[in-house]
């Protein structure tokens, strides 16, 4: 089941945005704007607000990523950190595996992997350049199993 729609948060002043426009794509998403809403140790968060460039694997040229989350958050020793989060399903973090027959939906899967990989590396470096780190979350980490 597909779930999207507008979050409207308890903390609003948490919010680095507009937090009357916080839109959610997942369930997942929303899940996670609830924690960071809720979470004491977040000190602030936003969803799609950052644009990292790019490079497309597939047509060469300079694209927009919009990751999905970035949160500043007070670690266990009161060290506040700030993490690029990039919500996926797991299945969708490891690379397709090789076919024999080779199908539309494989070609499909071996552009998005490729497109993934490019946000991805992209994302490493520019938070490298800040003294952030990036994470791929998946419903592992979110103690989602189903």
């Amino acid at each position: 089941m597909a779930y999207k729609g507008t979050f409207r948060p308890k903390n609003p002043n948490k919010y680095d945005g507009n937090p009357s426009n916080i839109i959610y794509r997942s369930r997942w998403e929303l899940v996670c704007m609830m924690r960071f809403d809720e979470d004491k140790n977040v000190i602030k968060w936003s969803s799609e607000e950052v644009i990292v460039p790019y490079r497309s694997p597939i047509d060469g040229k300079i694209h927009r990523y919009f990751p999905d989350f970035i949160v500043k958050i007070k670690n266990p020793q009161g060290i506040v950190e700030t993490k690029m989060l990039e919500i996926k399903p797991f299945a969708q973090t490891r690379p397709p595996e090789k076919q024999s027959n080779i199908t539309k939906r494989y070609i499909t899967e071996v552009k998005t992997w490729g497109i993934n990989e490019a946000k991805w590396k992209a994302a490493t470096s520019f938070c490298a350049d800040r003294k952030w780190s990036f994470h791929i979350i998946t419903e592992k980490e979110l103690g989602l199993t189903f």
